[in-house]
């Protein structure tokens, strides 16, 4: 992966903010998603499979809903630009990271 590929693959919020939650978290399924990022679950579907074509993100199914990692053939350099930017930018996740916190509640996620 080039560097002008990768930094394309994040110029977008919810793409960016959806790889850092991926970054310093379990594999989150994309109803957690929504609710880390309050948006609706066909945009963050379709900011996901951009994430896929990127092969930044890879999806496993798991009966109706589908969840979500880092790729495991990420270049070590792209790991570490998110997990440094996860780590020093905590304002910037702030409100995703709480309302993920309580997404252990949201009953389609069961």
């Amino acid at each position: 992966m080039s560097p002008l590929a990768f930094y394309k693959c994040l110029s977008d919020d919810t793409r960016l903010k959806s790889l850092l939650l991926l970054t310093d978290c379990r594999p989150l399924c994309v109803c957690e998603l929504m609710v880390a990022l309050d948006l609706s679950q066909p945009k963050v579907s379709r900011h996901l499979a951009e994430l896929r074509d990127c092969d930044l993100v890879e999806g496993e199914r798991r009966g109706r809903w589908v969840y979500y990692r880092l790729h495991p053939e990420l270049p070590d350099w792209s790991r570490q630009v998110l997990e440094g930017t996860a780590a020093a930018c905590t304002d910037y996740l702030v409100g995703a990271r709480e309302r993920l916190a309580q997404s252990d509640s949201v009953p389609a996620c069961n």
